[in-house]
């Protein structure tokens, strides 16, 4: 970290250990960082800092807190319960350290935008005199979805067959099956993380602002006049937007390894728009019937494609998919995303429709065939198709 500049104001921003949630937060730490007496620090997780090899986060500087789990991350935890009651505790007791040494340094916090999974840290960033800004990664549609929900407009499962009352802030168009999982599935599919959902909807009350990753021109209104709420996107770099940051042309923080000349190549020998991308994300796990459905799909389609299957899913593949793909497809365990969707050879994305992905596409043009899989990814489809 640079040296003392007690003139400028410092933004801590304050990650989810998770590819996803880290990127959205990072890309607004160098649109923060490009105002002149801007000083931004994005913290992640000792784990996670562990796990990222070389970061290029541009003019953001990277700090570590705990979440618990600095030796194995997640897994080092066992399950959800365990990991957030970890997450919390360290968490807590670290980001009150990591402020404490930015002050002793000459660096004084004055912002927190704490990603809003963090229920607790507006508590410890108050203890400082920071001011907080609660950033919600997922669409307004989304979380306006949770605030119905732990507010009780709706019954829990929402299930087909059921009446939906008038919701403010959704089309009514909106179906059941159309709603975040953890809301269609009984206990969410995680009792954990259903809870930690509704509840970050407190933030909505606790924070002083409230940011979200999307953009003005997509979304309702509605968060804007309930909570005052302010889209701060598409938050991707800025090289595939509107090239105010010319050097940001990746989002510098990779927890998997692209495989980026392997891609480039296989892509730079194809013809203008023939190719057809697919990936599902950093964390969706396809059953193995819809991986043999996916492959079958690909290899008779006729149509170049380019499929991320990340290491830890590749056994799913089905047997002889490499003979069959010879000369048309290639799979690879992973792929720097933005890249390959500005690459001229590519046709369409078939996605999993993670709101990450979504915006890429939408930022740079690609249309999109949606499967998706799980968590916020049904409304995002839905959104895609009619919206």
């Amino acid at each position: 970290m640079a040296g003392t500049d007690s003139s400028s104001t410092h933004v801590l921003l304050l990650s989810y250990p998770s590819q996803g949630h880290i990127n959205p937060l990072l890309q607004l730490g160098k649109r923060l960082a490009a105002h002149r007496g801007v000083r931004c620090t994005l913290a992640v997780t000792r784990f996670v800092l562990g796990q990222s090899g070389q970061p290029s986060p541009g003019a953001v500087h990277v700090a570590a807190y705990s979440d618990g789990c600095d030796s194995g991350g997640y897994s080092e935890a066992g399950n959800e319960q365990e990991f957030l009651a970890r997450l919390e505790s360290a968490g807590s007791a670290s980001l009150d350290e990591l402020l404490r040494a930015e002050s002793a340094q000459g660096r004084p916090v004055h912002a927190v935008v704490y990603d809003s999974f963090l229920l607790w840290a507006p508590r410890v960033a108050r203890r400082h005199g920071a001011s907080c800004a609660a950033f919600f990664t997922q669409a307004c549609a989304v979380n306006v979805a949770y605030s119905h929900a732990r507010a009780g407009r709706v019954e829990l499962p929402v299930a087909a067959g059921k009446a939906l009352p008038e919701l403010p802030g959704l089309p009514s168009e909106l179906e059941p099956a159309d709603f975040p999982t953890f809301l269609t599935e009984p206990d969410g599919g995680s009792h954990a993380y259903l809870d930690l959902l509704l509840q970050q909807c407190q933030g909505f009350e606790v924070a002083d602002h409230i940011l979200v990753n999307s953009f003005y021109e997509l979304e309702t209104k509605y968060m804007a006049s309930r909570w005052g709420a302010k889209t701060v996107g598409p938050s991707v770099p800025s090289a595939y937007l509107d090239n105010r940051l010319p050097d940001d042309v990746s989002y510098g923080f990779h927890l998997l390894a692209p495989m980026r000349e392997e891609s480039k190549a296989w892509l730079d020998e194809r013809p203008a728009r023939s190719v057809v991308y697919v990936s599902f994300g950093s964390l969706a796990t396809p059953s193995s019937a819809q991986m043999v459905e996916v492959a079958e799909g690909l290899c008779s389609s006729g149509k170049d494609f380019l499929w991320v299957v990340r290491a830890s899913e590749t056994p799913k593949i089905p047997g002889g998919f490499a003979d069959k793909a010879r000369g048309r497809g290639r799979a690879v365990t992973w792929c720097p995303q933005l890249e390959v969707l500005a690459h001229p050879a590519v046709g369409s994305f078939v996605t999993h429709c993670g709101w990450n992905s979504t915006m890429e596409a939408l930022g740079i043009g690609v249309p999109m065939i949606a499967m998706p899989q799980w968590s916020d990814q049904p409304t995002n489809a839905k959104y895609i198709e009619d919206v």
